[in-house]
Parts: structure tokens; sequence; C-alpha cells
């Protein structure tokens, strides 16, 4: 029976380590979704200066994707609950390849367009991919913890894709111009879907329901759970603050130049080198999702992440208390791509444990609907960039408040939970005693 039972269990465990390698396989061509997401990072602004764009003009086209993204992606990202994951995600390369083409154009009408499309593709960037993993991982039986294990080699390896994404778009971009960054997403672009459709299964959420079930059941998700609300709150403040600045680091660099003239419309010699400092950011971003694993092994997500919010803050306060310091301020926001690392597997680690299946693609677009609204609201005022810093300030001090909320809640569950744990125990200490007992009263 024990040599049995042995073979059995080697058998399970070779089994169950093959089924996580064809996860984390299939989650390894997702690396190229992300690539294509990064070459055009550090280029989009300054791609849109060299066309002569002035800034409130930059800021509408922002504006576009964003609105874009909390209107037409919220729709469009959710049906993959319904439709599938995978059709989904392969809809995102073809919607984000359409719209790097569109960079080609030196017309604002045409690169209008071409956010809208880029808008609705980061929607489905950030929820489907994310769910089909949730839903394989689920379907497959796998232990809790793998989950956690793959979200953090999933983000660390984003992050040395980012890196070598940077470095090839500043060479690319140095070499062909701000476009030619755009024309190496859309190879990848096109390597992903024959990625996803050679090596990804399809999934669903509930496809037996109607599309309107899933809004409803994700509206009603968020409204009876106040952890799922309070969590949403975490991930809209934080990353509203993060988009922020990913849309103002480069102008608050080039402003901390302090220099009366400076020529942006160079792509040889540009005033700051976007691709190196993208790079940089990058390798801070992975060394904070490395941490990740360290800061789990010792306390819980819910623990952790009240300090990345208060970290988070005191990073993006140096542009508006040290305006002209570049070098403060790019440590500072060195430090804040390391607390985004951090957040990433973080985040993703709570919503797995909180977000119901049948739904989760459609309550991470709700989350990401608020974002996107701040993000417009911002860049419609066209504020000055202390006035946004400080917005961005304000929000992650929210956000504090919040993930400080969640984590209390966290610990009465685990209070609450304690005196049941302990009668049980108390239980099944009696029953044996009572067992031993019987037996010696046989004998």
């Amino acid at each position: 029976m024990f040599s049995s039972t042995s073979l059995h269990s080697s058998n399970s465990t070779t089994t169950k380590g093959s089924q996580l390698s064809k996860i984390s396989t299939s989650l390894s061509s997702c690396l190229s979704v992300s690539s294509g997401d990064w070459l055009q990072g550090p280029h989009v602004y300054a791609l849109y200066e060299s066309y002569g764009i002035e800034k409130h003009e930059i800021e509408i086209l922002f504006i576009a994707g964003f609105g874009s993204s909390m209107i037409l992606g919220t729709l469009v990202a959710s049906l993959a609950d319904k439709y599938g994951r995978r059709r989904i995600c392969l809809l995102y390369a073809i919607l984000y390849g359409v719209s790097c083409v569109t960079k080609h154009f030196p017309d604002f009408r045409v690169l209008f367009a071409g956010r809208l499309l880029a808008g609705m593709a980061t929607s489905i960037l950030y929820s489907a991919f994310e769910s089909w993993l949730n839903n394989e991982h689920r379907r497959r039986n796998f232990e809790s913890g793998s989950l956690e294990m793959i979200f953090t080699n999933a983000y660390f390896g984003n992050s040395i894709v980012a890196i070598l994404s940077g470095i090839a778009a500043q060479i690319v971009a140095e070499t062909f111009g701000y476009v030619a960054p755009f024309d190496s997403a859309i190879i990848t672009f096109f390597a992903m879907c024959v990625f996803l459709i050679t090596t990804w299964s399809e999934n669903y959420g509930d496809a037996s329901a109607p599309a309107s079930q899933s809004f409803l059941s994700a509206w009603t998700a968020i409204r009876s759970d106040r952890k799922i609300l309070l969590l949403g709150t975490v991930q809209s403040l934080f990353e509203a603050s993060m988009y922020v600045f990913i849309l103002e680091w480069t102008p608050a660099l080039t402003q901390a130049l302090n220099k009366t003239t400076i020529d942006k419309t160079n792509s040889k010699n540009p005033p700051i080198p976007h691709g190196y400092i993208f790079a940089s950011y990058m390798v801070a971003m992975m060394m904070g999702s490395s941490a990740f694993e360290v800061f789990r092994n010792q306390t819980t997500p819910e623990s952790f992440t009240r300090y990345i919010m208060i970290v988070s803050a005191c990073c993006l306060s140096v542009p508006v208390f040290l305006p002209y310091d570049q070098k403060t301020m790019f440590i500072a926001f060195l430090i804040f791509e390391f607390c985004i690392g951090l957040f990433w597997p973080a985040m993703a680690t709570m919503r797995s444990k909180y977000v119901p299946e049948e739904a989760r693609a459609t309550v991470m677009n709700y989350i990401r609907i608020p974002l996107n609204l701040i993000v417009v609201v911002i860049l419609l005022k066209d504020f000055h960039l202390k006035i946004i810093f400080m917005s961005c300030v304000f929000f992650l001090v929210l956000a504090t408040v919040s993930i400080f909320l969640l984590h209390k809640l966290t610990l009465h569950r685990t209070i609450s939970l304690s005196p049941v744990g302990y009668l049980t125990n108390a239980q099944h200490e009696k029953m044996l005693h009572d067992a031993n007992s019987s037996m010696n009263e046989e004998i």
C-alpha cells in the first residue's frame, strides 16, 4: 500500500509539475505582449513633440486614450468573460498594432484615432490576460502558492523585457527616428498572436449567461464586498498616479534641466535619453518585483502594500518641492518604480483572493474606470506640473488610507476565525481522547 501511494503521489506531482510548466510556458508568450507595449512607452510623448504638436494638444491625445479605455475599453474587455479570454487577447494585438501604424502620420486626427484604439487595447491588457491565467490555475487545481509564484516570475520577466525594450527603443529611435519603436512593436504583436494561437487554450467566465449578466454580477460583487471596494480604490488611486507619472516624467525631467531653450524635435540629440532613462526605471521595477517574494514570506500583501503607498507619496512629492533638482528627482522616480514593481504582484495576489471568477475581467475593468476618469480630468485641466504632482501625492494619501482599512478588515477576519479553529482543535482532541479510552476499555 505504501509503495502504491508513493507512486501515485509521484505521478501526481509530475503531472502537476508538467501542467505548471505548461502555464509558465504559455505565460512566457505573454512577455511578447508587454514588449510591444514597452517599446512604445519611452517615445510616445517625444514623437508627438517631434511632429510639432503643442503640449495641450498632446494632452488631448492622451485624454482620447484614457477616455477610450474608460468607456469603449471597459465594454470590449469585459466581453472576455463571455466570449473567451484568448479571443479578446488576440483582439488586443490587432487594436494595438493598428494604433502603431497611425504613428506614421503627423496628422492630429489620425493620431487621435490611434489613441482611441490604444485605449481599448490597454483595458484588455490589464484584465483579460490575468483573468485567463487565474482561470487556468483554478481549472488545473494548482496550489494557491503556485499562483503567487507565477505572478512574481511574470512581473520579474516583464521587467527584464521592459529593460531590453527600452534599450532597443532608444537604439532604433536614434538610428531611424522616433517612429521606429512603434514599427518594432508591430512585429512583437504579430509574434504574440502566433504564440497565443499555438499555445493557449480558450477559457471563459460565465459563458452561458448573457453579456449583461457579467456587468451586473461585477457591480453586485463590488457593492456587496467591502474588501473588493477597498482593493479597487487602492488600485484606481495608485494606478492613476502611476499613469500621470508615465505621462509627465519626460516634461518633469526636461524642465529640471532649467534651460531657456531646448530643441525637442531632434531625435538624434534629444534633451534627455528617453530610452535609457526608461530602461533604468525598468531595472528598478524588476528589483521591486524580485523583492515581492521576500516581503511575502515575512507578511501579507495587505500589510506591506501600506508602506508601498507611503513611500510612493514621498517620491512623487519631489517634483513639487525640488522641481529643478534633476538628480534627486530621478532617484525619487527610480524608488517609485521600485514600488510599482512591488505593487503589481501584490495587487494581483489580492485580486486572486477577493475578485469572483465568473466576472473577473468585468470587475477589473470597472476598477479601471475611476483611474481613467482621474487622468482625463487632470489632462483636461492642463495644470502646471507642480499641481499635477501634488494631485498624485493626494491620490496616494487616499490610497494609503484605503489599504490601511483593507488590512484592518483582514485582521478582523483572522481574529474572528481564530476561536473557531481553537474549538475545532479542542473538539478534535476530545474525540481522540474518547477513542483512546474506548480502546483501552475494550482491551
